[in-house]
């Protein structure tokens, strides 16, 4: 890989980037699909007896908003450490304050390696159960963990400089395999016993949590994933900062460690098929009008005054479908100008990747008819919930653009075939759960 200095490159288009951080130059290892075990980092009883007040979801699920009410809270809230820039407070703040919290014994070091079983379930049925350990890192030309979206460098810098600064990971990104009857059986079998921990948080849903610390079962589980490879479900920028600072470490000379690995929760997608919503857009200085105007140009436009009946209408087309709202109205975009759309689609990419919806939205619409600049500031995005997508857009005085979700087969037969689908294209749930388990990249300081 690349050296890596203070900061990550500039310049880049998001393709260049993920291409960069992601790393194709290092040489094979051979060693498959990894995850080892690891000695835990939890929020001790005495002070989490309720371990939905101290945890959260994942970092970019959390808004400005959600992120002051859990500040305003008071306590040992995982955001204290996980988004010091809420509370206007520096990197090296949260570090310190990390390394405080263990000292105190507000977080324990779990004294065995363990891999961890978690679990996430609603009203009795288990929507996901998968292991939690440290995942070996891979450069994506190996083929054994493949990224299927492309990375930008704003949310990748933030996280490389936390990650440094508090020499931990704070969070496990979410892969999928295809999983073997070895792996289920011993990941059953823990989920038989008493969880570590046992909750409901406010997203609806029931976490557990448990440990499996037979040095066996690891070996097991090593050799049942040999030969396999898994796909990055939710955390890119968090795996490639993952990959960003392994290469800091190897530039400066400090060889293999722990920076080779990144926490993780591995699921077998065929046992706990992912839920997968869509990402909607927001954006906040391209007036509603203005928008379905333009749109008109290549897009056939449908009114709709109900939202409801309008979201209906959207969820029944096949093809590329986008539904605009931010006023009174709602206006369906159906059936695009094949003209356009080939003169706007990339024509280095596969025929499977040019009529995906978010591909469509950001080359034929944000880029060519709506001219809008593909960055942070202009485009908003909305996880799962499309009344709030439209609500914020009418707060803003924007627009906003609500998406069917891709379907699986399609994200997974593009990154197969090396290709990414767009940025913010894809929200697989049900993520796991921020402040369950953290992993320390300096152990042997505790």
């Amino acid at each position: 890989m690349p050296k890596v200095d203070d900061d990550l490159p500039a310049g880049l288009t998001p393709r260049e980037f993920s291409a960069w951080v992601f790393g194709t130059s290092e040489p094979r290892t051979g060693r498959g699909l990894e995850l080892a075990p690891f000695h835990g980092v939890r929020f001790a009883p005495g002070i989490a007896d309720d371990p939905a007040s101290v945890t959260t979801p994942p970092y970019d699920l959390i808004d400005e908003a959600g992120a002051l009410r859990l500040l305003a809270g008071g306590g040992y809230n995982i955001v204290r450490i996980n988004l010091p820039r809420a509370a206007g407070e520096s990197y090296a703040t949260a570090g310190g304050r990390l390394r405080r919290w263990l000292d105190e014994g507000v977080l324990a070091v779990d004294r065995e390696p363990a891999l961890y079983v978690y679990e996430a379930s609603r009203d009795g049925t288990v929507l996901q159960r998968g292991l939690v350990g440290a995942l070996g890192l891979r450069a994506e030309s190996e083929g054994v963990v493949l990224p299927h979206e492309d990375v930008f460098p704003g949310p990748v810098r933030d996280r490389l400089a936390l990650m440094a600064a508090a020499q931990a990971n704070l969070e496990p990104i979410f892969l999928l395999y295809d999983g073997g009857e070895d792996a289920a059986r011993i990941i059953d079998g823990a989920a038989d016993d008493e969880p570590l921990m046992e909750f409901c948080a406010d997203d609806g849903l029931t976490h557990r949590l448990w440990r499996v610390t037979d040095p066996a079962m690891h070996a097991r589980v090593a050799a049942g994933l040999r030969g396999k490879r898994a796909l990055i479900a939710d955390g890119h920028h968090r795996y490639a900062t993952y990959r960003a600072l392994q290469a800091r470490h190897h530039a400066a000379g400090d060889g293999p460690g722990p920076w080779d690995s990144g926490l993780a929760l591995l699921v077998d997608s065929t046992r706990y098929p992912p839920y997968l919503g869509a990402i909607h857009r927001v954006l906040p200085g391209l007036a509603l009008d203005d928008a379905v105007e333009q749109a008109r140009k290549v897009f056939r436009v449908t009114d709709f005054w109900d939202e409801a009946t309008a979201l209906e209408a959207l969820a029944g087309e096949s093809g590329p479908a986008f539904l605009l709202g931010g006023g009174d109205s709602l206006h369906l975009l159906t059936d695009p100008d094949e003209d356009a759309l080939s003169r706007s689609m990339p024509s280095d990419r596969s025929p499977r990747w040019r009529r995906l919806d978010t591909a469509v939205l950001d080359h034929l619409l944000i880029a060519a008819v709506w001219n809008v600049p593909e960055n942070e500031h202009a485009i908003e995005v909305v996880h799962d919930d499309p009344s709030a997508a439209l609500a914020r857009a009418r707060r803003v005085g924007g627009t906003g653009v609500v998406l069917n979700p891709l379907k699986v087969e399609d994200v997974l037969a593009v990154a197969e075939e090396g290709e990414r689908v767009p940025r913010k294209s894809t929200s697989f749930g049900p993520k796991p759960r921020t402040g369950l388990v953290l992993r320390l990249l300096r152990p042997d300081s505790r």
